[in-house]
């Protein structure tokens, strides 16, 4: 069948005849794609925020804390303070060689006034292994020198990396690098200068680890053991994996290896699995209620399209008994039905963006934190012109059913029965 002008016609003339009707029925599909995008919108934005928080975190990367026994063992009670060492670095490494790729560790020393002619900051100082820039958001900044390498571990160098603000603050418009820097009566050459994204603490400034132990007089204690990892791809692997480290840094310093209390792990990749499952169940939940407030909108449709072949069931009987063939009749209802989706969708779909392209404007990137110590929680709340334009058809493609079924009662329609109807 050919769909010419004149049906094209028939159907806005149908249409203006019942134009607070179809108002009503095209807002219910204008507002279930805009739910859709904006609830996709408000999604993304949180997603976002979850890939930015961890996207220059090395994810097979283990952080270790030392903590305070809850529980008594060998003889010893509890509430003892577990303190790090040296050796449980080399623990780290040997012991645990075939899943462990990079060892190192932490050593802070707090507090320290950093100098350079008349101005000067008040920063901690953390002493670190070349590896550390693998593992955290710490990069350097354009024509920002070095990291930490190598050498200056094995000779304890005095050498410092900055972060920039204490560049911008320290060195005014002077370049940095080859600089000699005053910490509290001890003389740094900067060698280095590093950047965040404002997640990190900018007045931390990095040493050489066994410089900070040897310096500050921090023997072999240390803060912190990070390390990266291999071969754990599966949560079930890093729990395992865990378990048996507790077991030998328990060996070690006498605690329970059960005893959550005296080491804390952090496990980024587990972190991030646990992130991608909120992800994914967040994804889910806007699909199911978008799509049901589109189902909503379409089923809105196909009620008004069974009113509209009862209210024409005599003017459909006349037609068939003049001639037209079922295709035609067919067309007639179903066109109606792609028309007010087609048009109300598209509506709903500019309008949906429009609100995301504004929640982008307003909360683009929003922080939580103080100072320096921030974190992303919100981050680009728009969703991809492909997929607004994907569930727009798909709400086309619905509204074609929505106008079948009725469109096929009006073709079962026998010419007599119609001509009798009121």
């Amino acid at each position: 069948m050919r769909i010419g002008l004149d049906i094209w016609q028939e159907i806005l003339s149908t249409i203006k005849q019942n134009k607070l009707r179809t108002v009503l029925t095209g807002f219910s599909v204008s507002w279930g794609i805009f739910m859709l995008i904006v609830l996709l919108g408000w999604g993304n934005g949180i997603i976002h925020a979850f890939e930015e928080s961890s996207s220059d975190m090395a994810k097979n990367s283990i952080k270790i804390f030392p903590g305070w026994t809850n529980k008594t063992y060998d003889g010893l009670e509890s509430n003892r303070r577990i303190s790090f060492n040296n050796k449980d670095i080399n623990i780290t490494k040997n012991k645990f060689s075939d899943n462990v790729i990079t060892a190192g560790a932490t050593v802070k020393k707090e507090g320290v006034n950093l100098s350079y002619k008349d101005q000067y900051v008040s920063l901690d100082l953390t002493g670190v292994h070349p590896s550390y820039t693998e593992i955290e958001p710490c990069k350097l900044d354009q024509n920002g020198g070095r990291f930490i390498n190598d050498m200056d571990i094995e000779q304890s160098r005095k050498v410092i990396v900055i972060h920039y603000k204490t560049r911008d603050v320290l060195f005014r418009k002077e370049n940095a690098i080859g600089k000699f820097v005053n910490a509290d009566g001890v003389i740094y050459r900067v060698v280095g200068v590093y950047r965040d994204k404002g997640n990190q603490d900018s007045r931390a400034a990095y040493i050489p680890f066994t410089a900070a132990q040897t310096i500050y007089n921090k023997a072999d204690t240390l803060n912190n053991i990070i390390f990266t990892t291999r071969g754990l791809n599966t949560e079930k692997a890093n729990k395992d994996f865990e378990l048996e480290y507790r077991k030998a840094l328990g060996a070690s310093h006498r605690f329970d290896p059960t005893d959550m209390n005296a080491m804390y792990i952090w496990n980024r990749f587990t972190q991030y699995l646990q992130q991608m499952t909120a992800k994914n169940i967040l994804t889910t939940a806007v699909w199911i209620i978008g799509i049901f407030t589109l189902l909503s909108g379409i089923v809105g449709v196909s009620n008004i399209m069974l009113i509209t072949v009862k209210e024409r069931t005599r003017e459909i009987g006349i037609r068939k008994a003049l001639g037209a063939s079922p295709a035609s009749v067919l067309w007639l209802i179903i066109l109606e039905s792609i028309l007010i989706t087609t048009i109300f969708g598209y509506i709903g779909m500019v309008a949906g963006i429009g609100v995301t392209e504004y929640m982008n404007a307003v909360e683009g990137a929003k922080t939580f934190g103080m100072g320096d110590m921030q974190m992303t929680v919100y981050k680009d709340p728009t969703v991809d012109l492909s997929v607004a334009i994907k569930a727009t058809l798909t709400l086309i493609i619905a509204g074609t059913f929505a106008g079948f079924f009725p469109a096929r009662k009006a073709v079962k329609i026998r010419p007599i029965e119609a001509l009798r109807a009121e």
